[in-house]
């Protein structure tokens, strides 16, 4: 169990201040900043090209499909795509590791 005189934010700051704290925020930030940046420049680049290249967006791949009907719906498979590779590495990567500096912040000592 955790000391009773220790506040609850006490507690908290001392989690915060802890290599297993440090170590978690530092592998979320590794995958969760590369994919922001990666998706934001994709959607930025199909913004972009709409508006400064419609004869390119217009093109026609076959029959009425164009570049930028492709681009738009790659939009939705990128986040779909983005999410699922996100949710796999929380469940195997992130969760545990959350859990386990939550079980110890509750005063948990199994975890």
């Amino acid at each position: 169990m955790t000391d009773p005189t220790t506040t609850a934010s006490e507690r908290y700051l001392a989690v915060q201040q802890s290599e297993e704290f440090v170590d978690l925020r530092r592998r979320f930030r590794r995958f969760v900043f590369p994919a922001t940046a990666f998706f934001l420049a994709w959607y930025f680049l199909y913004v972009l090209l709409s508006v400064y290249a419609p004869g390119f967006m217009g093109t026609k791949v076959f029959g009425q499909i164009t570049i930028g009907l492709l681009m738009g719906l790659g939009q939705f498979v990128t986040t779909f795509v983005i999410t699922f590779l996100y949710a796999r590495w929380a469940n195997r990567e992130f969760d545990p590791r959350a859990d386990a500096i939550g079980a110890r912040l509750d005063g948990d000592k199994e975890h």
